[in-house]
């Protein structure tokens, strides 16, 4: 498969759970790019949707902010056609959307093991279904991108249902990247390890040796566990969504300070 640009007018961008963390970073890091971008979030934050919107506006780039649940196909629907009113067109899309929470194998509760699937595995493939009749209905190509874990590629403790969601994406995003190249659309798999987010900040930190302590401990990993930044992510998504990058598909892409070596 040959590398085949990304027509520059539109780019338009749709990232999920971008209301903080690792989402906030890729939107900004998008717009950064020229990128005018659809920021998705739960309606608990709005507030916090619309300073990113803010904040990509003000980098001169267009953006529209829509709540609702990720893991419902018709929110994901009306996501990719409002994105495409406003804006004329999908280019990217970003399925970071996730939760999680710790329970052994012997305590997780269908209801929670539901959760996890439907939020950080039912959402992803809504957004690969979605965007991708988009992109093929345009004709030019288009950057579909999963941010998984190193959960994707190895199991942790008390995680099942996390490290089964991120399973999970790795495999789906393969099988969209073998059906979707004749389209000259790329899909590939964002596996960060430890990312200081509120999802791995803890209250207790502060008591148990700092920031990630309390992570730490509960999957019994060293204190000394590298970490980094959601702007470290956004670069790497940032490169993944260029035009350069259309070589690249069916992957997924560690980043996580040697933790994790493939």
């Amino acid at each position: 498969m040959s590398a085949s640009p990304i027509a520059s007018t539109p780019r338009v961008a749709i990232v999920t759970g971008a209301a903080q963390g690792i989402g906030e970073a890729i939107a900004l890091r998008l717009a950064d790019d020229g990128f005018d971008v659809a920021v998705f979030g739960t309606p608990r934050k709005p507030e916090r949707l619309n300073t990113v919107v803010k904040a990509i506006q003000e980098k001169g780039r267009r953006a529209i902010a829509f709540t609702g649940d990720v893991s419902l196909e018709a929110d994901i629907v009306a996501l990719v056609n409002r994105t495409v009113q406003e804006f004329g067109g999908v280019d990217v899309m970003v399925a970071n959307a996730a939760i999680r929470s710790l329970a052994s194998i012997v305590d997780v509760t269908v209801e929670d093991w539901d959760r996890h699937l439907a939020v950080n595995a039912r959402s992803v493939m809504l957004c690969f279904k979605y965007a991708a009749r988009e992109m093929i209905n345009q004709g030019r190509g288009g950057r579909i991108i999963g941010i998984g874990s190193t959960a994707s590629k190895r199991g942790n403790l008390d995680s099942s249902a996390y490290v089964a969601s991120k399973f999970a994406i790795r495999g789906l995003a393969q099988c969209a990247a073998l059906e979707l190249r004749k389209h000259k659309i790329t899909v590939n798999t964002v596996a960060p390890g430890v990312i200081v987010t509120n999802m791995t900040l803890h209250p207790d930190d502060e008591k148990n040796g700092g920031p990630l302590s309390t992570l730490y401990k509960t999957l019994k990993l060293p204190m000394d566990t590298p970490f980094a930044q959601p702007s470290e992510v956004a670069e790497l998504v940032a490169y993944l969504a260029k035009p350069e990058a259309g070589f690249v598909t069916g992957q997924c892409i560690s980043i996580n300070g040697g933790v994790v070596l493939d």
